[in-house]
């Protein structure tokens, strides 16, 4: 909501804003603040995750969420075909036969590409299994704070609810002073 006013007075004269339903002014100043602190707070959340999620875990761990980062992504992707096209082109050209050290049908890149896929694909599950956990983690944790929010939401309407049926009896009674 901060960042929608904030949004809203970028280019304009910086007048104060009201958010609507309370009565408390805004500038420039205060949205800056404010965005700044949500940061701040967003940002240590952040980093308390992270360093729980680093005590926990294993350098193993550590390393094969590395392995499994690298092994999905677009640079592996790119990198490992330009070495297979490198590798087919150098043992199938004329010019290098002398230097050819695994000629067509390429039985020696076949026993490369199983080794590889024999133990990246174990390395990848387990990261995303410890993935898997660490997203449960943080879900409790959303879940927690929802919650929270949600049970604050429900006391601030039984308090409104409250100061609504209050109203209402003062009412009723200046409607009784004003007949007498």
């Amino acid at each position: 909501m901060v960042q929608k006013i904030w949004k809203n007075l970028k280019g304009k004269k910086q007048a104060p804003v009201k958010i609507q339903g309370f009565d408390i002014d805004l500038n420039q100043e205060s949205l800056t603040r404010i965005d700044r602190l949500v940061d701040r707070y967003e940002s240590e959340i952040l980093h308390q995750l992270d360093s729980e999620y680093t005590q926990r875990t294993k350098w193993a761990d550590r390393l094969a969420d590395k392995i499994a980062q690298f092994g999905g992504s677009w640079r592996f992707i790119i990198w490992f075909a330009c070495f297979l096209a490198g590798w087919i082109i150098w043992n199938s050209l004329p010019i290098t036969k002398g230097a050819h050290f695994d000629a067509p049908p390429f039985i020696l890149l076949n026993l490369c590409l199983s080794f590889i896929a024999a133990f990246q694909a174990p390395v990848i599950m387990m990261s995303q299994n410890r993935q898997a956990s660490r997203d449960k983690h943080e879900s409790v944790i959303d879940f927690a704070i929802n919650y929270k929010a949600e049970q604050e939401i429900d006391d601030m309407q039984s308090r409104l609810h409250h100061i609504e049926s209050e109203l209402t009896e003062i009412k009723e009674l200046l409607k009784q002073m004003q007949s007498k």
